[in-house]
């Protein structure tokens, strides 16, 4: 289109609403809207137009209420917008869709022009004429097949034009999924030739399914093979898929079952998942070559599928089509792997299902809105593909059924060989058991003179083998009692040198290193705080019982009889210890070790703390020794440990212990 062109025709469009905006103040009526679709010239030169999403105006009808006298209203007129400018196709399966296509029959003759949609699944379209009030026509799927005017699998409409006249029309579409606007306008001389060249390959499309179909399953017949019926499920499937896709299904098959056609379209794409990837998966041996992968994509094919039926018939969001790409590509993904460990057939595999990538992605493009490369080509591109994949994957199944065949083959051949070898060794080992029979009767008498005399060795024999065992399990028993004896002295030792570290970290400084192998992590600390805290056993705070049973922390302690529960670090120094208790442990024995006169800073810097944490802390210690000096029993050369056990902040119990007492 022309910049000039352009220029014009959005002055057009301003001047209009202008004349809308003034007459609605002054109290006029409007009776067209300022925005609205070009006009379609039909010449004598043309004979066929593309109706793309530019040649209509659409208005949307969220209610689905809206009557032709509604939308000749000017309130309504002026809502209707150029499709290309808001919508491209139908984006909300709920609503209904008005489209207004204008055309003048510039032509001198009079032709008859007709009018095909090109998506056959459209629940209800109705077709009015601008001076008409009453439909045209009245279809749809939901419909019996017989309510079309015309015997074909997409909807066809004949169009009354004048000559040298504009008319409008009006289509009223309600789709139960996302569908274009695209749609031809074809005179009937073009039309026929179509319907014989399309009918006529599609007639060749599915001869070529229905003759896969019956050879493979007359292989079946003969060999038994379980392959060749899963390929010919996945045949039917892909026939049941396109049959409908393109409306022969509900043309020829169920005509009269608008329910039934329904069905077939939710489950037929679901039913092809299923037999690809059960197809597929023997074809590859995945479950013997690759059993772990093998499961994950049946349980993803599974999931996929039962998703899938559950979006076409219960929830009907459309979004079902985005389900496909996740299985379809871990079967690829599992070819490749097949392939990369030698199993050939699988190339094959690969290069058949990448035809149908390919016409998949155009059909992606379509269902976008994106119509660039939308032609007869793409739109049957699917079924091009299909027909390259049956003949791929019919060589593919031949080439490794003949590999099978070769391998059992060699396996035959190398039996016979080792039959052969076997025969020969029996026939050397008859040969031999006669000499041998020969000998025998030789040797016979030789035997039993000997009999007497070697049995009596064997019992001189036996006597010195006993007398030697009793020797030697006299001698092992006193390698039990040395064994014994040493690993009694190993422990003694272990267990002394444990004192003596022990002994070390209570008597000098030592540095962290060295404290953490007495006190190696949390549990460690845990268990000797315990160990120390209930020394002199266990008395309830509360009741005074002295049963107890483990509480759900490490190392707490629970009354049987009040169920009150007490943590190891309540009532002792640690608790409310905000950093790990055994750096709390080693802070401890360093303030003790120095008498309290250990700085902060040295004390962050040694235990990676924070300088405030580590002198909150060595001043709650340096409170505890303070009252411990304070204590009658005190001795100067008493143990740190004795710090552990300061009580004098422990009035509020532990909040572990409160939590699990009131839940209780």
């Amino acid at each position: 289109m022309s910049l000039p062109y352009t220029l014009l025709r959005h002055s057009t469009k301003w001047f209009f609403l202008c004349i809308v905006l003034l007459t609605t103040l002054l109290g006029g009526s409007v009776c067209r809207a300022a925005l609205r679709e070009d006009t379609l010239h039909i010449t004598t030169n043309i004979d066929e137009l593309l109706l793309t999403p530019a040649s209509y105006s659409v208005l949307e009808d969220p209610t689905g209420r809206l009557t032709i006298q509604d939308v000749h209203r000017p309130e309504w007129l002026r809502r209707f917008t150029v499709a290309s400018q808001a919508f491209t196709s139908i984006q909300h399966p709920s609503a209904t869709y008005w489209l207004r296509l204008t055309l003048h029959d510039a032509e001198q003759a009079e032709r008859h022009w007709y009018l095909e949609l090109l998506d056959s699944h459209i629940n209800s379209i109705s077709l009015y004429q601008d001076e008409n009030n009453a439909p045209i026509v009245h279809t749809g799927a939901d419909l019996p097949f017989n309510s079309r005017p015309y015997f074909y699998k997409n909807f066809l409409f004949r169009l009354p034009l004048t000559p040298d006249q504009t008319h409008t029309y009006y289509i009223r579409l309600q789709s139960s999924s996302k569908t274009s606007f695209l749609a031809r306008i074809r005179t009937e001389t073009i039309l026929a030739s179509h319907f014989q060249r399309e009918y006529g390959l599609l007639g060749g499309f599915y001869g070529v399914l229905l003759i896969m179909v019956i050879y493979n399953l007359c292989i079946y017949l003969f060999i038994r093979e379980q392959m060749y019926l899963r390929y010919v499920a996945y045949v039917l499937s892909c026939s049941l898929v396109f049959l409908s896709e393109d409306g022969l299904g509900f043309q020829y098959l169920w005509p009269t079952l608008p329910w039934l056609n329904q069905l077939v379209n939710a489950v037929a794409p679901v039913l092809l998942l299923l037999t690809f990837s059960y197809y597929a998966r023997q074809f590859m041996d995945s479950s013997e070559r690759l059993p772990q992968y093998d499961a994950w994509v049946r349980r993803v094919v599974l999931g996929s599928a039962v998703l899938l039926l559950l979006d076409a018939l219960v929830l009907r969001s459309g979004l079902g089509f985005w389900l496909y790409p996740l299985p379809y590509t871990m079967v690829c993904y599992l070819a490749v792997r097949v392939y990369q460990r030698g199993f050939r057939p699988a190339i094959f595999f690969l290069a058949a299902h990448s035809f149908v990538a390919i016409s998949v992605l155009f059909l992606v493009l379509r269902k976008l809105g994106i119509h660039t490369l939308t032609n007869t080509f793409t739109v049957y591109s699917m079924n091009v593909a299909f027909v390259l994949e049956i003949a791929v994957l019919s060589y593919a199944l031949g080439d490794k059924i003949k590999a099978i065949k070769d391998a059992t083959i060699r396996a035959q051949e190398r039996l016979v060989k080792q039959l052969r070898k076997r025969q020969h060794a029996q026939s050397q080992l008859l040969e031999q058991l006669q000499q041998n029979q020969q000998l025998k009767d030789q040797l016979n008498s030789e035997l039993e003179a000997q009999v007497a005399s070697r049995t009596e060795e064997l019992r001189h024999q036996s006597e010195t083998i006993a007398g030697q065992n009793r020797e030697l399990m006299q001698a092992n028993r006193l390698l039990a009692l040395q064994s014994a004896a040493i690993e009694k002295l190993n422990a003694e030792l272990q267990h002394d040198l444990q004192q003596a570290q022990e002994a070390r970290v209570l008597s000098r400084e030592v540095d962290f290193g060295e404290f953490s192998q007495i006190y190696p992590d949390k549990e460690a600390c845990l268990t000797y705080l315990a160990e120390l805290k209930w020394s002199n056993g266990y008395q309830c705070r509360r009741c005074g019982h002295e049963k107890y049973c483990d509480g759900r922390e490490a190392h707490s302690r629970r009354c049987t009889r009040c169920r009150y529960v007490e943590s190891a670090t309540a009532y002792t120094l640690f608790q409310k210890c905000k950093f790990s208790i055994v750096k709390a442990f080693y802070a401890v024995f360093l303030l003790h070790t120095h008498h309290g006169n250990y700085s902060s800073q040295e004390l962050s810097r040694v235990l990676d703390l924070r300088q405030g944490t580590c002198w909150s802390f060595s001043q709650k210690v340096a409170e505890a020794m303070r009252r411990r000096e304070q204590a009658p029993e005190y001795d100067d050369q008493e143990s740190w440990t004795k710090l552990l056990l300061d009580t004098h902040e422990a009035g509020v119990d532990d909040p572990l212990v409160e939590q699990n007492s009131v839940r209780q």
